[in-house]
């Protein structure tokens, strides 16, 4: 696939996507809006659980219906929570409808829970999503599904031929990159691609913390539960953490630029999240990524405890600056706009808000899955440059053939990133690994 072609085909879809109004009802798929909007949620950890209780806090007639995750345990807990949620607010308790037997454990359970559902939740490990979108779609359903959307290049393009199946049936797709759903970054980017500092120069975009959570690994489990529970350690499933949690920073690089990069180059590591416990993923990355126009965008994301702590977004223009969101400055520093989002609303349930809304409307509003697969693969990219120590190009990274996933799912499966007799993965080598 053309890098030009592919950006040219897609530069039209964002993060508020394209209406089409009036359409007939056959249409947008087959669900049930004259009465509810049957929702199953797959995916039942915290951002599944997160997700289920946004959309049913939506003002529609809405219920959840179906469950599924791997994991049995995982489901009991999601269902605690949301319980929880619903006492603590007051929610209609009818609006949690899953029967014992529509609360599907397994790598296929989500078939089933889909098969129920008018709009469903993807938010399982990310190496799941292009799978779980291509049966969603192919069932007619509605779709949020959480970012990223793949961890390889394989799926990246299993996800855009998706996408398009989605847009030739017009059903809505939105996609966790909450920040196009804010408000303090939709005034601001706005106001930056109207020309509020003169020409883009520069961007400069972080996600610098001190990372997550570690599951010790239990005597009983396969190699393949054991990496599922420790999904974030291992490329499969997470894609390292540029993909999973910077791919917000480097998506807003993206938006406001209207454009995606054409390289990257690098460089990472290992330096104090070095255990075996951390599997196979570095600890940080910095990445250049240039665009066609000449501009740079500046990646840092580093998870190492005791450091600088840095989320954020800002970006150097031919006039002036945006030094964080919500801001822009001349370059004298006088204030072209502030604004703060201490009223607006939470832009995680604004996603549902707008998602559940049109589906109620019979509308077809969203179409958030090229952005997702785009913005994804920025990340991967990133990933890939400073794995290899190499310039990778935009069109060589598209089309890698580099496949991550098992050659099946089960328990007893095999993932292709396997520990030494002492326990210890392959770490990426820059110079050595091959990533295209």
């Amino acid at each position: 696939m053309d890098r030009r072609k592919f950006v040219k085909s897609t530069a039209a879809i964002g993060g508020a996507g394209l209406l089409l109004e009036g359409l007939p009802l056959q249409a947008l798929g087959h669900h049930s809006v004259a009465d509810e909007i049957k929702i199953a949620v797959v995916g039942c950890g915290g951002r599944g659980t997160g997700a289920a209780i946004q959309a049913l806090s939506t003002k529609q007639n809405v219920k959840l219906v179906a469950m599924a995750d791997a994991f049995a345990d995982r489901i009991a807990e999601s269902v605690k929570s949301i319980h929880k949620e619903i006492a603590d607010s007051g929610m209609d308790k009818s609006k949690f409808s899953v029967a014992e037997e529509n609360k599907f454990t397994g790598f296929d359970g989500y078939k089933k829970a889909i098969a129920l559902a008018d709009v469903v939740i993807l938010a399982t490990p990310p190496g799941f999503r292009p799978i779980h979108f291509a049966e969603a779609i192919a069932q007619n359903k509605h779709v949020f599904m959480e970012k990223p959307v793949a961890t390889d290049a394989v799926g990246i393009r299993s996800v855009l031929e998706t996408a398009q199946k989605a847009k030739a049936k017009k059903l809505n797709v939105v996609v966790g990159l909450q920040r196009h759903y804010q408000k303090i970054y939709q005034r601001w980017v706005e106001a930056l691609q109207e020309g509020a500092i003169g020409e883009i120069t520069a961007s400069r975009v972080y996600w610098n913390d001190g990372g997550v959570w570690v599951k010790p690994r239990q005597p009983q489990q396969t190699e393949m539960e054991y990496q599922m529970r420790n999904w974030y350690y291992f490329n499969w499933l997470c894609g390292d953490h540029i993909n999973e949690q910077h791919i917000h920073n480097i998506d807003v690089s993206n938006w406001v630029k209207q454009a995606y990069p054409i390289n990257a180059k690098g460089m990472g590591g290992r330096q104090s999240r070095t255990g075996k416990e951390f599997g196979e993923i570095y600890d940080h990355f910095t990445i250049e990524y240039e665009y066609a126009d000449g501009s740079r965008m500046y990646s840092q994301c580093r998870h190492i405890k005791g450091c600088l702590n840095s989320v954020t977004e800002q970006f150097d223009g031919t006039s002036g600056v945006a030094p964080k969101p919500g801001l822009i400055q001349t370059r004298k520093g006088f204030v072209l706009l502030k604004q703060d989002d201490k009223n607006d609303p939470n832009p995680y349930q604004v996603e549902h808000d707008c998602l559940f809304e049109a589906v109620a409307k019979n509308e077809y509003k969203y179409a958030d899955a090229d952005n997702g697969a785009k913005a994804t693969l920025t990340a991967i990219m990133g990933r890939m440059a400073a794995y290899s120590g190499q310039l990778i190009e935009w069109d060589k990274a598209l089309n890698s053939t580099v496949n991550l996933q098992p050659e099946s799912y089960s328990w007893t499966a095999k993932p292709k990133s396997l520990p030494d007799k002492d326990g210890w993965y392959e770490i990426a080598m820059p110079g050595k690994t091959v990533v295209i």
